[in-house]
């Protein structure tokens, strides 16, 4: 029998003992994770609480499944990074909807937090797969095989996904750094190291 994708692996009578966390232990821990990771993927602070949230009740829902998991928490940031994906189209296309129907002028549009971040904005404009490991590597001192087992993709690829998203962060912000190419992991995308 084959093993589960990396992240997913039940705990069996075979596993080693396997300390998993309760429901409400990994939520008091994870949620405010949730919402920065929601913020950076979907471009919105905004909703981030709600796609947060959204999460923890999908992690409610399926707590019996998902707590035999290796890892809980790689499981709730997959579905976390989902949905806001998913928020992010649906935004874009109710945007694309509410243009055709009547032009809208700048003052207008909500103003966010984020909006007011040169470096996060960009970050929001990279592909979906490429704000993704940027978030996970800046906000949460992720490394690339944490990254690559949250995403279900080869640490190759992560890598690959971080270099291109940091030229595309060069190439679009006049002056930005993002710091050495294998940043160190209290480095900010901005490249200025956090004094921890």
């Amino acid at each position: 029998m084959s093993e589960p994708t990396s992240g997913r692996h039940r705990v069996g009578r075979d596993s080693p003992l396997l300390v998993v966390p309760s429901f409400e232990a990994l939520f008091v821990e994870e949620y405010p994770k949730m919402v920065a990771l929601a913020a950076a993927v979907s471009g919105s602070r905004t909703f981030a609480e709600d796609l947060a949230q959204e999460a923890m009740q999908r992690l409610n829902r399926d707590w019996s499944k998902v707590q035999g998991y290796q890892s809980p928490g790689a499981w709730l940031r997959r579905v976390t990074i989902n949905l806001a994906l998913s928020q992010r189209r649906r935004f874009a296309n109710e945007a694309k909807a509410k243009l055709r129907l009547s032009p809208i002028t700048a003052d207008a549009l909500p103003q966010s937090a984020a909006e007011h971040e040169p470096v996060w904005q960009a970050v929001a404009e990279l592909p979906r797969k490429q704000r993704a490991a940027i978030a996970l590597l800046y906000l949460e001192d992720r490394s690339i095989d944490e990254i690559a087992d949250i995403l279900d993709v080869a640490p190759s690829t992560v890598r690959v996904h971080l270099h291109r998203a940091r030229q595309t962060l060069r190439d679009q912000l006049p002056g930005f750094d993002p710091g050495p190419r294998s940043a160190s992991p209290h480095s900010s995308p901005t490249g200025e190291e956090d004094p921890r």
